[in-house]
This record gives structure tokens, sequence and C-alpha cells, in this order.
């Protein structure tokens, strides 16, 4: 009977796991693929974003990054952070209308941003490596899609250009995406309650006046006590004193 139970458990706990594997996708890990860190920014604004990228190749290492910026979503101001061991390169074009960065028309915008390797500072087997780039003033679009080209010691090239689909579902090569966010509005007083810290303010001044004018009387009527005083100790002083 016990063996019986053991059994019937057993063949529960493995009909669990493919259930499971089937409708979660639990068999195996999911890919690693280049990414933008943080994955959201806010338009109109400046930010410092990192293309993260893993090495998935168990026997070639990754030597050259090529990121293209959209062409529907230009940025006037873009510069890269140094990267030990690699070189970058800039590569600009032409826009029309010129882009406004702090007043200033600008008619090029950056349309791709090229690492690669030097020496032994590739990307190896089970590594990965982050690529810092700060931009701005950021378009005002829901996302930027950075098609990006990920080249290998052998030769491979991973073509990272997939965009989003409307379904959700991860396409198989993903590009990087920035979700952008409207910039918040900045907070004013309402005129309610702009009347309600008037209102206060008046009755603190009022408040200050009472104050002010108890102070006053309390000091005129210590004075007057003080002279009464004063006279009437000098009365005494003159008048003779009685003998027994």
């Amino acid at each position: 009977m016990t063996r019986l139970r053991r059994t019937a458990t057993a063949a529960t706990a493995l009909a669990f796991t493919a259930v499971a594997t089937a409708v979660l996708g639990f068999a195996g890990p999911a890919s690693a693929h280049v990414s933008v860190n943080p994955k959201e920014a806010t338009q109109g604004g400046y930010a410092r974003v990192a293309f993260r990228v893993p090495n998935e190749s168990d026997t070639a290492s990754t030597t050259k990054l090529e990121v293209v910026l959209p062409e529907n979503a230009p940025v006037g101001s873009v510069s890269t952070m140094p990267v030990p061991g690699w070189t970058v390169a800039v590569e600009k074009r032409k826009v029309d209308p010129p882009i406004e960065v702090h007043g200033s028309p600008i008619t090029e915008a950056v349309a791709k941003i090229t690492w690669t390797a030097t020496g032994d500072a590739a990307v190896k087997p089970g590594q990965f490596q982050e690529f810092p780039v700060s931009m701005g003033p950021l378009p005002k679009v829901d996302s930027m899609v950075f098609k990006t080209l990920q080249t290998y010691s052998d030769g491979n090239v991973v073509r990272w250009i997939d965009e989003p689909t409307s379904g959700g579902e991860e396409p198989e090569h993903p590009a990087p995406v920035l979700a952008l966010t409207a910039e918040a509005p900045s907070a004013s007083p309402t005129p309610a309650a702009a009347a309600v810290a008037t209102t206060d303010d008046d009755d603190d001044d009022e408040g200050d006046g009472t104050a002010v004018g108890l102070g006053v009387a309390g000091l005129v009527a210590g004075l007057a006590g003080l002279t009464l005083g004063g006279l009437a100790f000098a009365r005494t002083r003159r008048e003779p004193v009685a003998k027994s």
C-alpha cells in the first residue's frame, strides 16, 4: 500500500512538472540579448543609459558593437563614456528640420555608434560588457528603438534589429528599446489654495498685532506701578518720625 502511494505521488509530481514546462516555459533558460539599461527615461530630458552586451557564444568573443540611433527620433547631444580596451567611432547625419538644443538649432544628429575591441578586451564567453552613453534632449515619442549589430571573433554577426510586435510577444532577435514617458507637469497652487494661504497670512498678521499691543500695555502698566512705588517711598522719607 505504501509503495502504491509513493508511486502515485511520483507520477503526480512528474505530471505537474510536465504541465509547468509546457505552460510556463521552464524547459530551459531564455537566451540573453543586447539590452539598454535603464529601460525608461523622460521625454525632453537627458539620460545616461548603457547598452548591455552578453556573450552568447561558447567558442568566440564579441569584438564589435554597432548601435544605430532611430531616424524618427533624432537626439541633438550624444556623448560616450570611455570603455577600457575599446575604441569608439561616432557617425552623424543631417536632420531636417533642425533639432533645438538649449534654444539653438542643430542640423546634425548622431546616426550610429561603433565600439571595437582592442587587444584582449573582447567580451569572452560567459561574460558581458556595458557601453554607457549620455544623450538628450530626448524626443517626445513613446520609445526609441536601437537596432544593434554584435560581431564575434569568428566572423559571426548577430543582428538585434527586430522591433516590438503589437501582440507583445518577444521576437527572435529583439532590438534594445528605451521607453519614454511624458514629463510630469509642474505643480502650481490653485486659486482656492492661494486664498487659504492669504487668509492664513492675514490671521498671522492680526495675531502678531494683538501680541504687540498686549506687550505695550503691559510695559506701560509696569512703568506706572514703578513710578507710584517711587513716589510713595519718597513721601515716607520726608515725613518726620513720631516721638514716643
